[in-house]
Order: C-alpha cells, then sequence, then structure tokens
C-alpha cells in the first residue's frame, strides 16, 4: 500500500517497478498545500526514475493555517518535529531491505527551504532544492552540507537573490553544486494548480511551466544519478540527529 506510517506521521511511498532492488532513498518534502495529488506525483516520478520515495505529511491531518505557520517558525528556528519527522524518514527508508542505504532528500516551494537546511544534518548524499528560502547567513548555514541540485524562477516574487546567494556559499564551501534560474519561470513552476487557485496564481506568480519543469527534472535526475546512485559507502546515512518527535 502507498500510504504508510514513518514514526508518528503518516506517509505516501512510491516503489519503483520493473526491478528487485535494493533502490536509494528519496525524502520529498511537501510544499505549503501540504501532502497532496503534485507531491504524490513527484514521489511516483522518482520510483519511475529507480528512487525508494517516501512522503511525509509534516501537517499530520491537523489544521492546515495552523500547521503551515508553525513549519514555517521552524524553517526559521532550523529545529522542531518538522525535522524529527524527516529525521525519521530518512531512517525508516534506510532501514527498509528493499534500500540501498543511501538517501537523498527533494523539497519543493516550502519544502525547498526544509530540503535545504536538511543537506548539512548528516545522512543524505544528495539534495534538490526547488523554490524555497535561502537562509541570509547560507554560508554559515551550510558549512558540511551534502551537494545540492537548485531550480529556482526567475520572476518568483523572492526575486533571484536567494540562489545567488546560494550559489556564492555552495562555491565558498566548496560544495558540489547545480543551481539553475529559469527565466521564464516563477515560483512552483514544476507543479501544475488547480483552476480554484487561479487568483492566488496570479498574485504569486505561480505557474506550471512544463520546459522549465522537465528540465528541473533532467537536471535533478543526472545530479542523483551522480552523487546519490553511486555514492560511495561512507557516506551511508548517519544517527547524528534527533530521533523523537511528532508532525508540525
Amino acid at each position: 500500500m502507498p500510504e504508510v506510517t514513518v514514526g508518528l506521521v503518516s506517509g505516501y511511498l512510491a516503489v519503483p517497478a520493473g526491478s528487485p532492488g535494493p533502490w536509494p532513498g528519496v525524502v520529498v518534502i511537501h510544499e505549503i498545500f501540504g501532502l497532496n495529488r503534485d507531491i504524490r506525483a513527484h514521489a511516483d516520478h522518482l520510483a519511475s526514475l529507480g528512487y525508494l520515495a517516501v512522503a511525509p505529511d509534516l501537517y499530520g491531518g491537523k489544521s492546515w493555517v495552523r500547521c503551515v505557520r508553525s513549519a514555517i517558525s521552524q524553517l526559521h528556528a532550523g529545529t522542531g518535529p518538522a525535522f524529527d519527522a524527516l529525521d525519521q524518514s530518512r531512517r525508516w527508508l534506510g532501514a527498509r531491505e528493499d534500500c540501498t542505504g543511501q538517501a537523498g532528500v527533494i523539497g519543493f516551494c516550502l519544502g525547498g527551504g526544509f530540503a535545504l537546511l536538511c543537506a548539512p544534518r548528516g545522512g543524505y548524499s544528495a539534495a534538490s532544492v526547488n523554490y524555497g528560502e535561502v537562509p541570509a547567513d547560507a554560508e554559515r548555514v551550510l558549512a558540511g552540507s551534502c551537494p545540492i541540485v537548485a531550480s529556482y524562477g526567475a520572476k518568483d516574487p523572492m526575486g533571484v537573490g536567494p540562489p545567488q546567494r546560494l550559489a556564492e556559499a555552495l562555491t565558498t564551501l566548496a560544495v558540489p553544486h547545480d543551481v539553475e534560474v529559469y527565466p521564464g519561470a516563477g515560483h512552483s513552476f514544476m507543479s501544475p494548480k488547480p483552476a480554484l487557485l487561479g487568483p492566488l496564481v496570479r498574485l504569486m506568480r505561480v505557474e506550471y511551466q512544463p520546459f522549465a519543469a522537465e528540465d528541473a527534472w533532467r537536471r535533478i535526475s543526472a545530479f542523483f544519478g551522480e552523487h546519490l546512485r553511486e555514492a560511495p559507502s561512507d557516506n551511508a546515512p548517519s544517527d547524528n540527529a534527533p530521533s523523537d518527535g511528532g508532525p508540525a
């Protein structure tokens, strides 16, 4: 069954088809709208690329507004139950017999910010950041980070400052990276949005951009193939992060 329980939260599991495994694992972090159809589709796409993907529900079925506020607060603090749930998800994947023990992380929007902060926490061989916040002190925060592939839209209301700051910090830290800003794309350009979100789409410049989305996935696939699928055994997940915690 694709719906699973990971620690104290529920989640969605996508398993590659057509091969016996084991496969590298990827923790998929949802956007501000929660564990929705788009995020499940992203997990399914990762499974089609040969990765065992789990998307934990960081809201835990609670009030959406309250959980959004809590998640944003935890993101800014760099700690909290959401990070604990992500750590649990990584360990849960690594303990499965059909996982190689290598783990990657990918996030979108709000999840992109979380994925970026997970990169230096230990236990990940690669991280994919798709839009989302970049800390003002990125060089300090990202010290010791795993390799990062990141995608942003030039028309994102946040501007091009965050991806530029990210690329500069990773260059200074000598962290392998691939940071791309797509000229014609805005925020959340990799996920189609329902028609009922039309006003938000116009306000936030949130619009699915097929070309940018396809190219971003091409880069993610190549980057994960190099740093996650072919990761050396000494990059195996560590246990230096907290193991207890619940949903946001």
